[in-house]
């Protein structure tokens, strides 16, 4: 509506009849004259569409908002939607227990599903790259808990070449069993970000795990200190004797975030870090 309407800031600009003359225009009291009356009127008029107006606007995006997020039914179909476009989705809580017991101290007992599939991935990543890998007896209990017995042998033997290489050891800084020197502390430890689903049929999944590695020695004269790197595992699992077990994986680069200016930690305060603060059990 427009301001120069009856009573507004146009035409109607004084009160009584034209007399050629400048007159200055008070302030209006309520009641005061027709002219008084009619800008009152259309003031308010305008104000209140303005109002409504404000409240329909706030009123549509709440329902656009709300309808967008969904109502709170497990059986939206959008979950469908989101899933079949491959979108990401927070990793939320079922309620359920993750896990029932562990084998090997590694979680065990993951149910088969599309989460039990993602849980045991994320834990199989955390295991398959701690620093237990690098001293024999641990390293075969590892592949013994996370392996599918069809391909445990075969990869305790690969591993064994791998991990219990006298010069793959001495480039890490590591002494030939696979232990740190006196006075440093050896760091591996994945740390999840998030797992994705790749394919799940009948007693088989492929599920990608993205995580930040922590890897090196910390110590005062450390020539290998720790440092940070991303990696994305997929694992391809298998469902046998009722637990998710690993068949096989590929591991790549990435994706990595751009590093803060943030500075680095002392020998000390990285070697209490690691020693004071455990790792989690993740799951869905």
């Amino acid at each position: 509506m427009s301001l120069s309407d009856d009573g507004g800031y146009g035409g109607d600009s004084h009160r009584g009849p034209e007399t050629g003359q400048t007159r200055t225009r008070l302030p209006d009291s309520d009641g005061e004259g027709y002219g008084a009356a009619r800008r009152s009127r259309t003031g308010l008029t305008s104000r209140n569409l303005i109002t409504i107006v404000g409240v329909i606007v706030l009123l549509l995006a709440a329902i656009a908002f709300a309808n967008r997020g969904g109502s709170g039914n497990s059986e939206s179909p959008s979950d469908d939607a989101a899933k079949d476009a491959g979108a990401a989705r927070p990793t939320a809580p079922t309620g359920t227990k993750p896990v029932t017991g562990k084998n090997g101290g590694i979680a065990k007992g993951f149910p088969k599903t599309e989460q039990g599939a993602e849980s045991a991935a994320a834990n199989y990543a955390v295991a398959l790259t701690s620093e237990g890998m690098y001293k024999a007896a641990r390293r075969h209990e590892i592949a013994d808990a996370v392996y599918a017995p069809s391909v445990a042998a075969a990869r305790k033997s690969a591993l064994d070449k791998v991990y219990s290489d006298p010069a793959f050891l001495g480039r890490i800084g590591l002494k030939p069993d696979g232990t740190a020197p006196s006075g440093m502390t050896f760091v591996s430890r994945a740390n999840p970000v998030g797992t994705k689903t790749e394919s799940l049929k009948d007693d088989t999944a492929k599920v990608s795990v993205w995580y930040s590695a922590l890897f090196g020695l910390a110590g005062a004269q450390s020539k290998n200190p720790v440092s940070e790197s991303w990696y994305t595992n997929t694992f391809d699992l298998k469902w046998r004797d009722g637990d998710w077990k690993v068949t096989d994986f590929t591991q790549k680069d990435g994706p990595a975030p751009v590093g803060r200016d943030q500075a680095a930690a002392s020998a000390g305060d990285m070697t209490k870090a690691v020693q004071g603060f455990g790792g989690f059990t993740y799951a869905r």
